[in-house]
């Protein structure tokens, strides 16, 4: 097996010194009492080791599941109880806010942060230091044989759902006979853009579903990986001429920040090995992925997607362009329909939930809650609750989550729309609008918002500025400001936790 050569700052990692850690890594948990089928959660920031234990679970034949490193103890022990998991691989510095709450049955892994780790992140020894008795990575795999036996049946990951409506759900999937998951990898490739000797850096956090997907799939395609702690947008231009990247994974967010440089810095970067760039998760808005378009040229891609159904559609930079706002075509192995509340399909033009699947993709359960499985089915087909309709010529449009769509006097707005155009106003990191009570119109809107950098606000700028983008009637009645928004495990935004003060002394939710 051939993997990717890793770059983090100053350090490199080849595919094969890489393959022999991970080799150790499978006789260690071994040696723990680990046995293949177990599930192994692994919460780190980006970093060598995030790499390490993905493709040490992978040939010890084990269940990857990918925690958020900003959980607290509640947060991860609900996870590791759910899906029993067998291990925590977890950084040092993030075991004192969790310790509490994990369960006596998981075993704990502690990995020392690296050095550009530390410094991304501004932690002191202290807080990297193993705990007394700690069975520690290093320790683990320097006293470990590399595992010579028979190859094991690989196993997906376990990401967790968005938990809008309460806990997030496991999603473990059924085993794939190896013809239908060759299948299924080309589909995962083609959505993503991943192709064999491609070079790419891992920007997203790796603990987010796509980035996940997108991070394994290179680990086994590319040549060369290059680690990012976080995004530094200019870092990124920086290592893209450096290591003459060719394809990348990011987010509407990173376009945002990427766009928001200089023009003397956009201009003083080489960008011109870049092929493809990929994204998925959330809407783009049109104007960010037009902006991007005209700046690293007809390279930018989106897919709908998600957990439970796969993905579903294709758009590339010439989709965007001639139909902004689409999120593309089904690709192929994929099913979708349009249907209304009573389950009848709708025609193109008119919007309902989203009910799709991707036929390259066995089934798959969520774990303890059956029921919240089946609620989700329709035929075969699978809804997580998105809104959409498609067009003439079968181009998909996303408009919201059904569960976030606000109605205000009998009118129904989706706040989709309302982020698209406040992510852009300067000063905006990130944003949430949603419905809160209101006497008169049943719900009004209300909009949280993180500033960028420590930018200074006004309400009444915000405002101004929406009013001179969208109708009156879209501009939030509230608007509020913190330093970080709350997330959900797939890294969206957790506007349940938002909402909750609004309504809980109203007697009702909508």
């Amino acid at each position: 097996m051939t993997v990717a050569d890793l770059i983090w700052a100053d350090r490199r990692l080849d595919g094969a010194g890489l393959t022999d850690r991970a080799l150790r890594g499978v006789s260690a948990l071994d040696r723990l009492g680990v046995k293949p089928g177990d599930v192994v959660a692994i919460m780190l920031r980006n970093d060598i080791a995030w790499f390490e234990a993905m493709l040490t679970v992978r040939l010890a034949g084990c269940y990857t599941c990918p925690i958020n490193w900003h959980f607290k103890a509640e947060e991860t022990g609900y996870i590791l109880r759910d899906c029993g998991a067998a291990v925590l691989i977890v950084h040092a510095d993030l075991l004192p806010q969790i310790e509490e709450a994990i369960p006596d049955h998981t075993r704990i892994i502690v990995v020392e942060p690296s050095a550009p780790l530390r410094q991304a992140f501004h932690l002191t020894p202290d807080q990297c230091r193993l705990p007394a008795g700690a069975a520690g990575w290093e320790t683990l795999l320097a006293g470990a044989p590399a595992y010579a036996g028979a190859p094991r049946p690989t196993r997906f990951a376990i990401p967790y759902s968005s938990g809008t409506t309460g806990r997030p759900k496991g999603i473990r999937r059924e085993a794939m006979s190896e013809a239908a998951a060759a299948q299924a990898t080309v589909t995962t490739r083609t959505a993503m853009g991943i192709t064999e000797g491609m070079r790419t850096a891992a920007v997203a956090p790796l603990y987010h579903s796509a980035p996940f997907v997108h991070g394994l799939h290179s680990l086994l395609a590319a040549d060369l990986i290059v680690i990012h702690p976080r995004l530094d947008p200019e870092l990124l231009l920086a290592d893209i001429e450096r290591h003459r990247l060719t394809s990348l994974y990011l987010v509407p967010t990173h376009y945002v920040r990427l766009l928001r440089l200089p023009d003397a810095v956009k201009r003083r970067y080489d960008l011109s090995s870049i092929q493809v760039v990929a994204s998925t998760g959330s809407p783009c808005p049109p104007q960010v992925k037009r902006a991007m378009i005209d700046w690293w040229g007809p390279v930018i891609t989106e897919a709908y997607a998600s957990s439970e159904t796969g993905f579903i559609t294709l758009c590339t930079a010439q989709d965007a362009l001639r139909r902004p706002g689409t999120a593309g075509r089904l690709i192929a192995g994929a099913e979708a329909r349009i249907l209304d509340d009573a389950g009848r399909e709708l025609p193109p033009g008119q919007s309902g939930v989203i009910y799709c699947r991707q036929s390259d993709l066995s089934d798959f359960s969520y774990i303890n809650n059956d029921a919240a499985r089946r609620q989700i089915d329709h035929d075969g087909l699978i809804g997580v609750g998105d809104i959409g309709y498609f067009d003439s010529e079968g181009y998909l449009f996303i408009c919201d989550r059904k569960a976030d769509m606000v109605i205000s006097g009998g009118v129904n707005i989706y706040p989709a729309e309302i982020e698209a155009t406040l992510i852009t106003m300067p000063g905006v990191g990130d944003c949430a609008v949603f419905g809160i009570p209101d006497q008169e119109f049943g719900e009004a809107l209300a909009a949280h918002i993180q500033p960028h950098d420590g930018a200074v606000l006004e309400p009444d700028a915000v405002r101004a500025f929406l009013r001179r983008h969208l109708a009156d009637y879209k501009v939030p009645r509230v608007i509020a400001f913190a330093a970080e928004l709350p997330r959900e495990e797939s890294g969206k935004i957790f506007k349940r936790k938002l909402r909750e003060p609004y309504w809980r002394d109203t007697g009702r939710s909508i």
